[in-house]
């Protein structure tokens, strides 16, 4: 052990004595460092990578409990030929969906205990396998309290060992006879589920088009150890959550769109009863052309009347969104976005819509709420609908619960292993340069800009008083949802009032910033891990939010392997535009890994007929030799510590500080 001076020590004494509190001996320093030296030579835990979920829970949920495929793998490799292809398919689904695939058992097999004893002892051996790169304390940490005992002494006993044998086979008899067959083997599940994936990262875009946005976020919150990056559609709830109206209206446009209604009523107990009376009287006369739902989902059946009802209320507050979007227009000039006060371009009587001097046909133009003096003024009735979904959503428990959970959790970017994770885009000059945004009169880019991006997007949620910063900081969050240099969005325009009410689908068309093409190039994208400050032979940038249509022929790994888009589209809405449902990057100790996933079907087929979701892994980046703790962040923090413990080890030797024993 490389000696310290004593003046360093003397110097460091303040912080080795508050150490000491932890590690009150030489030999709990002592222990404490072999313990880390140990961490340090294990592989690297799994990291896993998923973006633009798009509320697609099911989906969501089945790649968590396979892994990606991972648990097939590994069942694959630890039975080999000794277990048939339809063995090793039941004992997938078990892990996958344990207390389903059970019920199921109960009801088709007849001898349950050999089936029980058959079933644990597979279980105990993909546990072995899948715990072998932690050490006991993390595995230990990791189990329920009422069967850690047990599961810790199965785990790290070997049934090849004879004097063990028999051992094991009691504490298998003993759970058969105890009736706690069944709670240990969805344990065992969980825990092989756990373990598999050691990290997760979701790079933006949980919210909007699917069901389930709520029920992924429930699942986030309660998940061992994962991060955000936030997307467009993430910051679009999180500025309702704190109180933008014009967020608001949009999170309630994208839910009538896609007739996602019970998110907000099921999920998150939002009041629409105030909208959908207003839409019904205002709109009866209407056909609401453009503004029938999309229903993505062949087995959701709703009935002409309801969706009558959601067109109804998907115009009413489209109007309403255009509107309150104006008032942030006009309040903020240095945002830019003169160019989408859309409703003052309406030519009622010719029922054009007219820009630059030329008409542009219109689908509709009933527009009974719209002043042609004051386009953009509220009527007393709008008002009122407004103030009451503003209560709602600034009142909901359950929101707000996700929305600290978003934030706690999450941030513009992260960088992580030599990986720079952010959702959309960086904004670049057309020559590839860093562009500077202005922001409050002064400008900013690259790591800088998102920094201050960030701290916006947090004190229009957590400050208290209100204040001009504050009230800029509100507003903003709607300008990070469809501003041209948010980069969040990054393209010209959101054509939102477009593709409602322009037949000419050349006005429809968002042009997408230079990023979106200049990230092709690896010498962008080294400037730009440059400027974040990542180091590493082998370091990427990883993006979501604009889908890689593989249908297209599109490939995710651009840039020399320097970049991976991993947005494949697990919204059902992008299934025919991409051609598959999604992508997982894995990085595990070997290399990085992509795994294209097929649409997936239904957890319940995935039980009843041992469904898969179909994944095709594409090798992108193999290690030559593999990777260790010790090669990570979390490795060089480990070292950290190391360091200052050889420290208080040399304190205590040398009797600068006393040992607390």
């Amino acid at each position: 052990m490389e000696r310290i001076s004593e003046e360093v020590l003397k110097e460091d004494s303040r912080y080795l004595e508050l150490l000491s509190l932890r590690f009150p001996s030489i030999a709990a320093a002592s222990t404490e460092i072999i313990n880390l030296e140990a961490i340090l030579n294990l592989p690297k835990g799994t990291e896993h990578f998923l973006a633009d979920l798009h509320g697609e829970h099911e989906a969501f949920q089945h790649v968590l409990r396979n892994a990606s495929g991972a648990i097939r793998r590994k069942v694959d490799e630890i039975f080999g030929s000794s277990l048939s292809r339809s063995g090793k398919k039941e004992l997938c689904t078990l892990i996958y969906y344990p207390e389903q695939k059970l019920q199921l058992v109960r009801e088709n097999v007849q001898d349950m205990e050999s089936w029980y004893r058959v079933t644990l002892n597979r279980l105990v051996k993909v546990c072995q396998n899948v715990s072998s790169k932690y050490t006991r304390s993390k595995v230990r940490k990791a189990l329920p309290e009422e069967f850690s005992y047990i599961i810790q002494e199965l785990l790290h006993e070997s049934s090849a060992d004879p004097n063990k044998q028999a051992y094991i086979n009691v504490i298998v008899s003993t759970i058969i006879d105890t009736l706690r067959a069944d709670d240990f083997i969805i344990t065992m599940c969980n825990l092989i589920q756990r373990l598999t994936i050691d990290s997760l990262h979701i790079l933006g875009d949980i919210f909007d088009r699917g069901p389930g946005p709520h029920i992924i976020m429930d699942i986030l919150c309660n998940y061992h150890n994962f991060d955000i990056q936030w997307g467009n559609h993430d910051i679009l709830w999180m500025g309702a959550a704190s109180g933008n109206d014009a967020c608001i209206a949009n999170v309630l446009r994208l839910a009538m769109r896609y007739a996602n209604h019970s998110v907000l009523e099921d999920g998150y107990g939002i009041n629409l009863l105030p909208l959908a009376t207003f839409a019904m009287e205002t709109y009866a006369d209407d056909p609401c052309t453009s503004f029938g739902p999309r229903v993505e989902d062949e087995n959701v059946h709703i009935d002409e009347k309801t969706l009558r009802l959601l067109a109804q209320m998907h115009k009413a507050v489209s109007v309403i969104q255009f509107k309150l979007e104006a008032e942030i227009i006009r309040r903020r000039p240095e945002f830019g976005m003169e160019d989408r006060l859309l409703l003052e371009h309406i030519d009622r009587q010719r029922k054009v819509f007219v820009m630059d001097g030329r008409d542009y046909e219109m689908i509709s133009c009933f527009f009974p709420t719209v002043c042609p003096d004051d386009p953009y003024r509220l009527t007393p009735e709008e008002k009122a609908v407004v103030a009451k979904l503003h209560e709602s959503f600034t009142r909901s428990e359950k929101l707000r619960r996700h929305i600290k959970c978003i934030f706690r959790y999450g941030c513009m970017y992260n960088v992580c292993n030599s990986n720079l994770l952010f959702h959309a885009s960086m904004p670049l000059n057309q020559d590839g340069t860093l562009r500077e945004v202005v922001i409050l009169g002064k400008k900013y880019k690259g790591k800088e800009l998102l920094d201050r991006v960030g701290q916006l997007v947090r004190m229009a949620y957590f400050a208290e008083k209100t204040s001009p910063e504050k009230s800029f900081a509100v507003d903003y969050m709607w300008y990070l949802w469809c501003g041209r240099n948010s980069p969040a969005f990054d393209k010209s325009k959101m054509a939102t009032f477009e593709r409602y009410f322009l037949v000419d689908r050349e006005m429809h068309k968002e042009e997408k910033g230079a990023y979106y093409t200049l990230r092709d190039n690896e010498e962008v994208c080294d400037r730009i891990l440059d400027e974040f400050g990542v180091r590493g032979t082998h370091r990427h940038i990883i993006n979501g939010h604009v889908p890689v249509k593989a249908a297209k022929g599109e490939k995710p790994v651009r840039a020399n392997g320097k970049l991976m888009v991993i947005d494949g589209g697990f919204s059902r809405a992008y299934y025919s535009e991409t051609g598959i449902a999604g992508y997982t990057l894995v990085y595990h100790s070997r290399g990085f890994q992509l795994v294209q996933h097929e649409p997936f079907s239904s957890a319940q087929e995935a039980v009843e007929e041992g469904q898969d979701i179909k994944s095709t892994t594409q090798l992108v980046e193999l290690s030559s030799q593999r990777m260790l703790v010790k090669d990570t962040d979390k490795g060089r923090e480990l070292m950290v510590q190391i360091e200052d413990l050889k420290k208080l080890l040399q304190a205590y030797r040398a009797g600068i500080i006393k040992e607390r024993i």
